[in-house]
């Protein structure tokens, strides 16, 4: 990792304040935020296990009622959608961990994670109650966060 010199202050390249700094305070402090992130780590675990715990509850329970074995297309529904929120908490892990090992945020991750997190939104939408322009702008939203990946990914490939 490259070190620059901005100020008196050494950053990274992505401009973040290196770990090895003289100011014990700001050292301190930097290992006061990594032992936090480390927290969330381990507490996005267990969202993730107590995520699938309830996948399989949910589905227990729908099967188990009558008509026996079936699910009906909103049962589906609800299932598609809490895979996906199960999906996207191990997105935001990964961020974590990056996070952790980098000490940087992976802008490409957290815009593939919030893509993925609209893209839950639009798989379970119920358009029979939802207003036109909540739709629309969704839809503008997951267009401009798609464009923003896209655009990411073809400066990442240019710079590679």
């Amino acid at each position: 990792m490259e070190e620059y010199e901005y100020g008196g202050r050494t950053t990274d390249e992505h401009g973040s304040f290196a770990p090895e700094q003289k100011d014990p305070l700001i050292r301190f402090l930097h290992q006061v935020i990594r032992q936090a992130v480390r927290l969330l780590a381990i507490l996005m675990v267990l969202v993730i296990l107590w995520g699938i715990g309830d996948i399989f509850l949910v589905l227990y329970q729908r099967l188990n009622a009558p008509p026996f074995l079936l699910l009906k297309i909103d049962d589906l529904l609800a299932t598609f959608g809490a895979f996906l929120a199960v999906l996207i908490a191990i997105e935001i892990f990964l961020n974590i961990t990056l996070y952790l090992r980098d000490d940087v945020i992976h802008v490409k991750l957290v815009i593939a994670t919030a893509l993925m997190a609209i893209a839950r939104k639009v798989i379970v939408f119920d358009y029979t109650s939802l207003d036109y322009r909540y739709v629309w702008a969704t839809a503008a939203l997951l267009l401009a966060l798609g464009i923003t990946y896209w655009l990411i990914s073809t400066k990442l490939k240019k710079n590679s």
